[in-house]
């Protein structure tokens, strides 16, 4: 019997926060139909100068050893800006030198803004990849600017169907507490609210801007990091998800909020508004105080508008975003690149 073809993806796995982290997490648990999914690590925590040099050279030391194996291989990069374009860049740009098929997916909320401060580093590692995949329309008009139309591919991040429980009077915020992620207009959206009684903001995630925590906030549980799995678990009795961000490309949490029947309430960056529109969800400006505390005070006040969002979501969750509907298209991108010709690197655009 033939092997079937091996995707590695470049980045990590394991219980370790970040969006990145949980995509490929998600494709190392799926079973896909036509390929087997692995993963080189090229990263450990964020700011960790030493790991992350140790990791550039384990992973460049993976690509070698890929290029002289037999089989059919994909090598799939995962990068979002600043370091990722040098660290995993330089891994993308290695295996296409070894003749290895490699596809760039781009995630992060400050990508389109690294790519417009830095052209020329980013033109240089995608006009390497077979393949760009992107996460929204902002990032794949930046792709198709250095790499052309034919060679880039909006696939939406995917997460497996959650099994949603007997809901409770809880808003689950889940994230790093830091400014972008907008925690400072959470707890005084949340003060201006006043929820009915009751009801508790739980915020779940790595306190990394700890001068942002109000402890005077009422109603307010601060939980710090937690396992990927006991997140889920708070979303899966959550009656609403809130992620009031200034800056995101498309965040998991929304998906995993989505998957488990919680009323999501998000601001408008990135690829937020596409998920959660038509009466999805409820989207408002980034920053805004009074409209997050008007839209968190309709959702926990009105049982039934909160209901008809959550229909609304769980039908667009099933059709668009359920991992067996996304997974076979990001399946397709992958082995695509398999015995395509080697691509004309001249600029594009």
């Amino acid at each position: 019997m033939a092997r079937r073809p091996v995707v590695h993806h470049v980045g990590r796995s394991g219980d370790v926060p970040g969006g990145m982290t949980q995509v490929v997490n998600a494709y190392l648990a799926w079973p896909f139909e036509r390929c087997d999914v692995a993963v080189i690590t090229s990263r450990g925590d964020p700011g960790d100068h030493v790991a992350a040099a140790r990791g550039l050279v384990r992973a460049l030391r993976a690509v070698r050893r890929l290029a002289a194996s037999p089989g059919a291989h994909v090598v799939v990069v995962h990068l979002s800006g600043r370091g990722s374009f040098v660290r995993e860049g330089a891994v993308l740009r290695y295996a296409h030198r070894r003749g290895l098929p490699v596809v760039a997916h781009l995630h992060g909320s400050g990508f389109v803004a690294f790519a417009e401060a830095h052209p020329r580093l980013v033109a240089s590692v995608l006009r390497d990849a077979d393949h760009v995949v992107t996460l929204s329309a902002q990032s794949s008009r930046v792709a198709v600017r250095h790499v052309g139309p034919a060679r880039v591919s909006l696939v939406p991040n995917a997460v497996p169907a959650g099994t949603p429980a007997a809901k409770t009077r809880t808003v689950v915020f889940g994230g790093a507490v830091t400014h972008r992620k907008g925690v400072d207009v959470l707890q005084e959206a949340w003060r201006r609210a006043g929820p009915p009684p009751g009801w508790q903001l739980l915020v779940a995630g790595p306190v990394l801007d700890g001068h942002l925590v109000d402890p005077t906030t009422p109603a307010t549980r601060v939980l710090g990091a937690l396992d990927h799995a006991d997140l889920l678990a708070l979303l899966e009795a959550a009656s609403v998800a809130v992620l009031p961000s200034r800056d995101e490309a498309m965040p998991m949490f929304v998906l995993e909020a989505m998957a488990r029947d919680a009323c999501v309430v998000a601001t408008d960056v990135g690829g937020v508004s596409a998920v959660l529109g038509d009466g999805c969800g409820v989207v408002v400006p980034p920053g805004d105080v009074d409209a997050l505390a008007a839209a968190l005070r309709r959702v926990t006040g009105d049982a039934h508008a909160r209901q008809e969002l959550v229909v609304n979501a769980r039908a667009r969750f099933a059709s668009t975003y359920r991992a067996d509907a996304v997974y076979p298209r990001i399946e397709e991108v992958w082995l695509s690149t398999l015995g395509a010709p080697r691509r004309d690197r001249a600029r594009v655009g």
